[in-house]
């Protein structure tokens, strides 16, 4: 039996997310792994991803990985993968691993991006992987806030998911940057680990302080807060990418 490691990249549009839906819905996972199991000529070839992104989230960087017995080689798979995959999907590398690697528990870090489409009118060509958001922002107290965020902290604030029974909020953001390029703001935030939605709801509580609704310091008041109620709303998920994945 053998391990391999694959490097993804798709867009998020009409896939239903990441993870297999009982209902049949198309996900990232589902495609993948009929497209192995097509070249492997199995039932199913599990594949198992590094996170689980949700519906209309990109991702540059996704890794993944499945063990299957095989002769077939790295270079002869990635070919072969692409062949089998719709537009929308593709495998960027394929390595061989460890048979201990595995692409979520082995995972060191993962770096997310954010982009915000800023202008006064919309864009057709940019509605699929950023989200348009028109009134003005301030990028100072955007950046200022940004900061309270790096370092170790708990999130609760900023996770969408019951923790009580689940697991601990605390995460450490190695660095959260803002930068603005033309008319697009790109919120990058790498970490250690991410809980449900964090990183959504950290831009869009970010952009709650940057035009006004929330005054500035509030996000160190949510962070104390530890309830999910004491910060912003969920940004919208087509301007959320997935960069990389450390190990």
């Amino acid at each position: 039996m053998r391990t391999f490691k694959l490097t993804l990249e798709y867009d998020g549009t009409d896939f239903n997310g990441w993870q297999i839906q009982a209902n049949a819905e198309r996900t990232v996972q589902a495609v993948l792994e009929k497209a192995l199991s097509k070249i492997f000529k199995k039932k199913r070839v599990i594949v198992i991803g590094s996170g689980r992104t949700d519906k209309g989230v990109h991702a540059r960087g996704q890794v993944a990985h499945f063990r299957v017995q095989t002769l077939m080689q790295p270079k002869e798979l990635l070919p072969a993968l692409n062949y089998n995959l719709p537009y929308d999907l593709a495998v960027v590398k394929v390595e061989g691993a460890d048979a201990d690697f595995h692409a979520q528990l082995s995972a060191k870090a993962k770096t997310y991006s954010y982009t915000i489409f800023n202008r006064p009118f919309q864009s057709p060509l940019e509605r699929r992987t950023s989200v348009f958001f028109p009134r003005k922002i301030n990028l100072k107290r955007l950046r200022d806030e940004a900061k309270l965020l790096v370092g170790k902290h708990d999130f609760t604030s900023f996770a969408n998911v019951d923790l009580s029974r689940t697991c601990d909020a605390v995460r450490t953001i190695h660095r959260l940057d803002v930068k603005k390029r033309g008319d697009h703001i790109v919120i990058t935030i790498e970490a250690n680990g991410f809980l449900y939605k964090m990183v959504r709801n950290i831009v869009g509580t970010l952009l709650g302080v940057a035009t006004g609704r929330f005054p500035a310091g509030s996000v160190k008041r949510m962070l104390k807060a530890k309830d999910r109620r004491a910060a912003g709303m969920a940004a919208l998920p087509q301007g959320l990418c997935l960069e990389e994945v450390k190990y």
